[in-house]
């Protein structure tokens, strides 16, 4: 997988990211940009695999960490959906020529949603991968949401490693700007949402919500029954890529 590099935001962040442009023959194809979960990076198995099958076959593909993340410059603290959705399209304006498909990864299933209606007719469609829109009301309590509401953090257990998880008021504010969940998202690109029915951390039944939400008419669910909430087993990530797939050869 080739290094990352850089790219300097006006403010002085330095957001880091892997890009491959698409090869001459296909120029017209769309790119892929991957976008990760919360507290993810671009090392993961998902974005990984998904950049060198794209390499492999002459596609374009764009990975990056939001700042606070992976090897970006920042402070996790400070993020925010908008913050992070503002970074995403100003890489994918800086290096992307042509066509866009999203992929999102749980928190990056939310924010795919918000990029989506940034990118207007660049968008050729997106790829949800366990998404996990408006999770700042369905997924904390009411005694966590008040702690948020009053400038608090909270943390809670982590599955995938020994430190909790941090969720920052700033963040917590910030999305309640951005819920979808409760009415019609007016996004009319073909969209394939991919979902684990043993998935502790976004209930699959989020995924459905989603799909009613989409103004197209084009939305696809597959629901894994034993895949779990990261789907990086080498079997879930094949249905990934044949998702994928789909964009490019159907």
């Amino acid at each position: 997988m080739s290094e990352f590099r850089y790219h300097t935001l006006p403010d002085g962040r330095r957001i880091a990211f892997r890009h491959v442009p698409p090869a001459a023959p296909r120029a017209a194809q769309p790119t892929l940009v991957f976008l990760p979960g919360y507290m993810s990076d671009m090392s993961g198995s998902k974005a990984t695999a998904l950049f060198e099958r794209a390499t492999a076959e002459g596609r374009g593909c764009l990975l990056m960490d939001y700042s606070g993340c992976g090897s970006s410059s920042g402070d996790f603290a400070d993020g925010t959906l908008s913050r992070w959705r503002d970074e995403v399209l100003a890489l994918i304006d800086a290096y992307v020529a042509g066509p866009v498909l999203l992929v999102g990864s749980s928190m990056g299933g939310w924010l795919m949603l918000l990029v989506a209606e940034g990118l207007g007719a660049r968008l050729c469609g997106m790829i949800g991968i366990a998404p996990a829109p408006d999770f700042t009301r369905w997924g904390y309590t009411s005694e966590q949401q008040a702690a948020l509401a009053a400038g608090e953090t909270i943390f809670e257990p982590n599955p995938y490693g020994p430190e909790p998880t941090p969720t920052y008021a700033g963040l917590y504010a910030d999305a309640a700007h951005h819920m979808r969940l409760e009415g019609r998202i007016a996004l009319t690109c073909p969209v394939h949402l991919i979902h684990g029915q043993r998935d502790d951390d976004v209930p699959w039944e989020i995924s459905l919500k989603l799909a009613a939400a989409l103004a197209s008419d084009s939305v696809q669910v597959t629901l894994i029954k034993d895949g779990d909430h990261r789907l990086s087993r080498p079997a879930d990530i094949a249905v990934i890529e044949r998702a994928v797939a789909a964009f490019y050869y159907e």
